[in-house]
């Protein structure tokens, strides 16, 4: 049980955990804040972690670990090759997912490079529900490219469909019907959807997705890097699974699928990746690939404490407890936002609370970068990053993002309520003055192509007229 109901009335999510390591954070005045603004090119991603009060871009790598966890480090075996370590790693995969064959790599993108030069060739053409942009990129190099199928439900940051990341089925099959089998050497599934706000699939429609694929000899591919958030939304809005547990379910999705990966960063609270498949075949050809690019297979890339750790990892992950904590403080958050109008992505997904920024600055041109203006207007206010995934990240050049959003993350197990309630706090100061967000601007606007990490500049002095406005509130 991760909520409580309180004697006064409604209920409150708490921690089933205690402390015993801190690491000290702080937070610096708003004219610092400024600096260091400048300092990243306005881009959250830039910021140095020691000017950043409350980070929220992501759990990736930054969940907390378990004492088991941090015990684990000290059970490494280091052997170059035949290490216990992995072996006990390959055993918890068949335990856990029922799959025979496990290649690390050192984080969840190497799994997509390892991927895509084993199967994707020149016109191929793979199925999914929704893209994640460093996967697209790998299917690209190898000349082959994404094809998406999301529900039209998913395309909306509004609504209370409990599963927004569930494929079109009509459409896949006429898809599938329509182009030569050749060119379609799997079928990508995303557990949950990361850049719709981490939304969940269910798990009929993955069933659904592997039956059509395999009445055609078309590989599943299931991307398990969010499952932790994509299991308790099945577990707490599916009605035939919820007398299932953590591990039931995970079960019955990994069986749907012929080959998994995921990051580890994410699942496992590990720094590495992984592959797992069934076939002996696939095997291979992932193997050579492995080891070409990441290292001998029975580690690649991963040093053997992060295997250790990861494997006791995949067991917190089958605790209810764990598994709920990071879904339940962003409902917390949405919640908290909805009462107070703060446009936000519903209903609450996994990974973050993630703001509507199209809503939320929607005096601002749709080219005005809506997102990245308001994460940098977050910061301002509250020392807290978030992640824009919109223009910046995601549109390519003379184009426009299919959403302007705002994530802020939630890692398992590092911030405690209070942080949370200071940041919605403070994101309800910014709503109501959402006017003073200005544009902003590519900071060379001669550069075709642009990552996330590029920086931007304000279109004029509305950083420092908020900054200013901020404190005449009085609230530091």
């Amino acid at each position: 049980m991760s909520k409580i109901k309180l004697y006064e009335g409604g209920t409150l999510p708490i921690e089933m955990h205690r402390v015993s390591i801190v690491h000290p954070i702080r937070l610096i005045p708003v004219e610092e804040r400024l600096r260091a603004l400048d300092e990243a090119g306005n881009c959250s991603y830039n910021l140095k972690s020691e000017d950043v009060f409350i980070d929220m871009i992501t759990d990736s790598g930054f969940n907390a670990m378990s004492d088991a966890q941090a015990g684990a480090f000290h059970l490494a075996d280091y052997a170059y090759a035949g290490s216990t370590t992995y072996y006990k790693m390959a055993d918890k995969i068949k335990e856990i997912l029922g799959k025979e064959y496990f290649l690390p790599v050192h984080q969840g993108r190497a799994c997509e490079q390892m991927l895509a030069r084993s199967f994707v060739k020149q016109g191929d053409l793979i199925p999914t529900n929704f893209h994640f942009c460093t996967f697209l990129t790998q299917t690209r190099l190898m000349g082959g490219d994404l094809v998406e199928f999301l529900q039209e439900k998913g395309l909306s940051t509004v609504g209370e469909d409990g599963f927004k990341g569930d494929y079109d089925l009509e459409k896949l099959e006429k898809f599938l019907n329509e182009t030569p089998k050749e060119r379609v050497p799997m079928i990508r599934i995303e557990a949950g959807t990361n850049l719709i706000g981490g939304q969940p699939i269910s798990l009929d429609n993955i069933n659904a997705v592997s039956a059509i694929a395999r009445a055609r000899g078309i590989r599943v591919l299931l991307d398990m890097s969010l499952v932790m958030d994509n299991l308790h939304f099945i577990k707490t809005r599916d009605e035939k699974r919820k007398d299932h547990t953590i591990r039931q379910i995970m079960r019955e999705m990994a069986d749907a699928a012929d080959i998994i990966y995921f990051s580890g960063r994410k699942l496992g609270f590990a720094r590495g990746g992984g592959i797992c498949m069934n076939d002996h075949g696939d095997y291979i050809k992932v193997r050579d690939n492995v080891s070409c690019f990441e290292g001998f297979p029975t580690f690649g890339g991963m040093s053997s404490a992060e295997m250790e750790v990861m494997r006791v990892g995949f067991d917190d992950t089958m605790d209810e407890n764990v598994v709920s904590q990071g879904p339940d403080f962003i409902e917390y958050m949405v919640e908290e936002f909805k009462k107070r109008g703060v446009p936000v992505v519903t209903p609450a997904g996994g990974l973050g609370c993630h703001l509507d920024a199209d809503r939320f600055c929607a005096h601002l041109g749709k080219k005005e970068f809506r997102a990245a203006a308001l994460a940098a207007a977050i910061y301002i206010v509250s020392g807290a990053r978030g992640m824009e995934r919109g223009l910046s990240s995601e549109a390519p050049e003379d184009s426009i993002a299919p959403f302007e959003l705002v994530r802020l993350a939630v890692p398992r197990r590092v911030y405690t309520l209070s942080h949370i309630k200071y940041v919605i706090d403070r994101v309800c100061w910014l709503y109501e003055h959402r006017d003073m967000i200005g544009a902003m601007r590519w900071e060379d606007e001669s550069v075709k192509e642009h990552m996330f990490i590029d920086f931007l500049r304000p279109a004029d002095d509305w950083r420092e007229r908020l900054a200013l406005e901020y404190k005449k509130a009085n609230l530091e």
